[in-house]
C-alpha cells in the first residue's frame, strides 16, 4: 500500500499542480533566493527566473533578495516585473532602503493574495563582537485565497553572518509570527486559515541551532522528509551547503522535494510537492 501511495504521488506532482488525493490536495511550492535577479556573474536575466517558476508548476513561491527600484537593477519593480511574466499575484516587503530603492523578500501566489505584511525581526545586538555587522531583516506573512481555503504562509531570509547570534533571535520571532492562528468570521461560513508552511533563506545548515529551534516549535523538515538528493542549494555551480528551507507542521505532508539544477542565481531553487488537507468546505465565497 506504502508504495502504491508513493507511485500515485509522483504521478500527481509530474502531472498538473490542482490534483486531489481523496481528502488532500496537492501544493507545489518553490523556495528561491533570487540575487537581485541577477545570476553569480552579475548579469541580469528576471525573466529567466520567471521560466524557472513557471516551468516549476509552482503555486506558491518564497522569493529571497528582491529589489524594487534599486539603482543597480535599473529602477525595475522586481515583483511587478516577475507578477507580468508569470501571471501570479504578488507581495513585496521591504527589509531596508537601498541604492535609491528598496530591497527585501517577496512571494508570488497562483491565487489571489488577499493580505500581506512584512514582520521586521529585531534583534539586540548588546553583547556581540563589534565587528559583526547586522543588516536588518523580515518575515512575510501572506494569506492566499486558494482552492483548499484561505492559506496563511511566511517567507523569510535570516542574518548572514557567520556566526548564528542575530538567527537565532529572528527565527524565534519568525516562529512566534507563524503561530499566530487566525480566524475571520463571515455571515454564514466561518473561513478559518492557519500557517501552511514557513520557508526562506535561513543561512543555516540541518545542524545549526536555527534549524534545531524551528524543530524544537513543532515545525518539521520537508525536505527531510521526502526530498531526493542531499537538498545542498548554495553554490549555484557545486553547492555544498543546505540553508534553503520549508517547514511544514500538522497534517501537512511533503510528497517530493529536490533542488533544481539550474544556475540563474548564485542559489538554486528548491521545489516542494505538498498534500494539504482540503478545506475546501470552508472555502471563502
Amino acid at each position: 500500500m506504502k508504495s502504491i501511495f508513493w507511485m500515485a504521488a509522483l504521478l500527481v506532482v509530474t502531472g498538473c499542480a490542482s490534483a486531489r488525493q481523496a481528502d488532500r490536495d496537492l501544493v507545489t511550492v518553490l523556495v528561491y533566493n533570487i540575487h537581485a535577479g541577477k545570476d553569480a556573474k552579475g548579469v541580469d536575466n528576471l525573466e529567466r527566473v520567471a521560466a524557472i517558476v513557471r516551468d516549476s508548476k509552482a503555486d506558491v513561491v518564497l522569493l529571497q533578495e528582491v529589489d524594487n527600484g534599486t539603482t543597480r537593477s535599473g529602477k525595475v519593480d522586481q515583483t511587478a516585473r516577475l507578477r507580468q511574466l508569470t501571471g501570479f499575484s504578488g507581495a513585496f516587503g521591504k527589509t531596508i532602503d537601498y541604492q535609491g530603492g528598496e530591497y527585501g523578500i517577496a512571494i508570488l501566489s497562483r491565487w489571489p493574495i488577499t493580505s500581506d505584511t512584512l514582520i521586521h525581526l529585531v534583534v539586540d545586538s548588546s553583547g556581540i563582537s563589534s565587528g559583526v555587522s547586522h543588516e536588518a531583516r523580515g518575515a512575510l506573512v501572506a494569506v492566499l485565497r486558494s482552492p483548499t481555503g484561505s492559506l496563511r504562509v511566511v517567507n523569510t531570509h535570516l542574518d548572514a553572518s557567520r556566526t548564528d547570534s542575530f538567527r537565532i533571535q529572528e527565527v524565534r520571532t519568525v516562529l512566534q509570527v507563524a503561530s499566530k492562528q487566525q480566524f475571520v468570521r463571515q455571515v454564514t461560513v466561518p473561513d478559518i486559515w492557519r500557517t501552511l508552511f514557513v520557508g526562506g533563506d535561513f543561512n543555516s545548515e540541518p545542524k545549526s541551532p536555527v534549524h534545531a529551534a524551528v524543530i524544537s516549535a513543532g515545525w518539521r523538515d520537508a525536505f527531510d522528509e521526502c526530498g531526493k538528493g542531499r537538498g545542498l542549494s548554495f553554490p549555484e555551480d557545486r553547492p555544498v551547503k543546505r540553508i534553503d528551507y520549508l517547514f511544514i507542521q500538522g497534517d501537512t505532508r511533503c510528497a517530493e522535494a529536490r533542488v533544481l539544477d539550474v544556475q540563474a542565481s548564485d542559489h538554486r531553487p528548491v521545489v516542494f510537492h505538498l498534500w494539504v488537507k482540503s478545506l475546501r468546505r470552508f472555502s471563502s465565497r
